[in-house]
């Protein structure tokens, strides 16, 4: 019995210990594969389908190739915050960097009147203290922030090119932002005027670098116009607007509309400005041409709200009465109409007494006419040489009795509006004062009409006559890069910079070779050339090669000593790679020795999106600027 009870106690024992290793087993396999599930779905969710995830017993093995370290990192936290990161084995591998493309480089420099702030990636051979001091060089200083991050892969080739570029433009604007990538910079920017914009877009679109496409939207705030000023001018040679100014587009629109229907044929500008003395300034200028056609001729001058009309002699006076009287009741209130008809010419009148102030083409001034006394032709002496060369002044005006009291003042004004010109005459006589000249600014036409208003007031009598042309314009005027190569072509064809034997020393005769090219590049500005010396085959190649930088780095050096800008010129030696006659006769061996300027073309860049394009978001505020693919070298 003893025995029995034994047994039966050592086989209940006995099948416990079997039922709770088999449920033991079940736990474990569900405790796997909750655990692979939940592992596998955490890591599917963050993207990351790449990792394999298998189970033996409590381990958790991760398993593939991530694509980078970080990623690695990332799925090995992930699957530790499922289980315990003790139960994570990290059998992972990661992708080779060879095969990882490297990033684009990109900045965004931005400068304002606080400072500069760098942002962006660079590569980590980039000299990070060199690129500050090129900033602080070109800024004067301005204080730079630098929250650049690098990576230490290889660069393009034009990324450095471009990165100079941006801070030699950085230097030339105050209010910016300049976007650089290898391939291409966009330079947005505010200037102070109209011709600050057109001759900023000018140096910037010449001194591009090579294969770097170029963005710019420069803008200038629109011009205060003290005093807003509108003169329309109807007579022999027909209508015409000596000043035009508006307040907005839609304005400015409409007065041109009104002055093609009163008969001006010419394409006319008018500038958009601030200032306006009532928003019903469109309307009074459509009133005031429509009254002057009606007239048949005269002239309508708005300064601020004081308007003038001045018929024509001769216009009867029942039809001047009604025209004036119509125009003065149809004008919004602010505006005050003052209405002139001459008196017929008096044909027993002695002639009138004039002063004439002529500037010639080269700067000569000629004064003849007639003064109120010794100290006004001591004053127009003075105030002529303050506004022109003091020796290009020849003053020949006589001192006469019986001239106007307002003489003085319209002599000086006269002188004054002849320094708007290029060249040109100013008549003053006791009724008018007629302007007739040409000059290199588009606006001066209009600058003059305002000056004269202000200084005479609107009623009364001037006539203007300005040509704007573009040779004259410092600007427009300038020549294309492909011209200034031409140039320097020309001066080469009939004569050469010659060296010494043997060395890189310029001989005697070089010099006004020299000065010429350097007058050449002086007016050409920044363009980007290859200065290239050659070589004949006598004596070794390298020795050549040598001796053709050398000579190449000497002319550039003289153009250094003559004032000119060379940091877009570039010396290189060719020695005897590149004959152009034959190198078997003295002739021909002559004609190889030779200094060439060359003009830097680029091949065409493709338009392609940047790191810092690919982050803005759909729809974002703003306008893309206009994009500009500069014609600059290639060797």
């Amino acid at each position: 019995m003893r025995l029995s009870s034994a047994f039966t106690i050592a086989g209940t024992f006995a099948g416990a210990a079997v039922l709770a290793v088999v449920a033991a087993g079940f736990a474990v396999s569900a405790i796997e594969d909750s655990s692979r599930r939940a592992v596998r779905d955490t890591l599917d969710r963050a993207g990351l389908v790449w990792a394999d995830v298998d189970s033996d017993g409590l381990q958790l093995f991760l398993a593939g190739t991530a694509p980078s370290e970080a990623t690695r990192f990332k799925a090995l936290s992930l699957a530790g915050t499922v289980v315990d990161a003790a139960r994570v084995i990290d059998q992972m591998l990661v992708q080779d960097a060879a095969d990882i493309a490297p990033p684009r480089f990109a900045i965004e420099i931005l400068r304002n009147d606080s400072g500069i702030s760098l942002i962006g990636l660079v590569p980590a051979a980039t000299d990070r203290d060199k690129l500050l001091a090129d900033i602080a060089s070109a800024t004067n200083d301005v204080p730079v922030a630098d929250l650049l991050d690098a990576a230490d892969y290889p660069y393009p080739e034009t990324w450095p090119d471009a990165l100079r570029f941006a801070v030699r433009s950085l230097g030339k604007l105050p209010r910016t932002k300049i976007s650089v990538s290898a391939e291409r910079v966009e330079i947005t920017a505010m200037v102070d005027s109209p011709e600050a914009q057109r001759q900023i877009e000018t140096e910037l679109a010449r001194s591009a670098p090579d294969d770097v496409r170029l963005a710019l939207a420069i803008s200038a705030p629109r011009p205060v116009i003290t005093p807003f000023t509108l003169r329309f001018v109807i007579d022999g040679t027909g209508a015409r607007f000596d000043a035009c100014s508006a307040d907005t587009d839609e304005a400015r629109d409409r007065i041109l509309r009104a002055a093609g229907k009163a008969g001006m044929q010419k394409r006319t500008d008018c500038v958009v400005g601030m200032g306006v003395p009532s928003p019903q300034w469109a309307r009074a200028a459509e009133l005031a041409i429509a009254a002057l056609a009606d007239l048949g001729g005269g002239s309508i001058t708005f300064s601020d709200a004081d308007v003038a009309l001045l018929a024509p002699e001769g216009t009867p006076q029942s039809d001047f009465d009604d025209v004036a009287g119509k125009l003065e009741a149809d004008l919004p209130d602010v505006f005050a109409l003052t209405a002139t008809l001459p008196p017929p010419p008096d044909t027993a009148e002695p002639v009138a007494p004039e002063f004439v102030a002529t500037l010639s083409p080269e700067g000569q001034v000629l004064i003849r006419g007639r003064v109120g006394s010794e100290t006004s032709r001591e004053t127009v002496r003075s105030f002529a040489k303050a506004r022109f060369s003091s020796n290009a002044v020849h003053l020949t005006a006589r001192v006469a009795e019986g001239l106007p009291r307002d003489w003085s003042i319209r002599v000086l004004t006269g002188l004054e509006v002849l320094s708007y010109l290029s060249n040109g005459v100013v008549t003053v006589t006791p009724d008018n004062l007629s302007v007739q000249g040409n000059t290199g600014r588009k606006s001066a036409s209009a600058e003059i009409a305002q000056f004269l208003s202000d200084k005479l007031g609107g009623a009364e009598k001037y006539s203007i006559d300005v040509t704007y042309k573009k040779a004259l314009d410092p600007v427009a005027g300038l020549p294309t890069p492909d011209e200034c190569e031409a140039q320097i072509a020309e001066i080469q064809s009939t004569r050469k910079i010659n060296f010494e034997p043997g060395s890189a020393t310029i001989d005697a005769q070089g010099a006004a070779i020299m000065d010429d090219i350097a007058d050449i590049l002086k007016d050409c500005g920044e363009i980007p050339m290859v200065i290239g010396g050659h070589t004949d085959s006598q004596g070794r190649e390298e020795m050549n090669e040598q001796l053709s930088l050398a000579r190449a780095r000497a002319v550039l050096d003289e153009l250094r000593l003559r004032r000119v800008l060379t940091s877009s010129l570039d010396a290189k030696g060719y020695g005897e790679s590149t004959p152009i006659a034959d190198n078997e006769t003295e002739e021909g061996r002559e004609t190889n020795r030779r200094i060439e300027f060359r003009l830097i073309r680029p091949e065409p860049v493709p338009d392609e999106q940047t790191a810092l394009e690919s982050l803005e978001e759909p729809g974002e505020e703003g306008t893309e600027a206009e994009e500009t693919t500069q014609d600059q070298p290639t060797e």
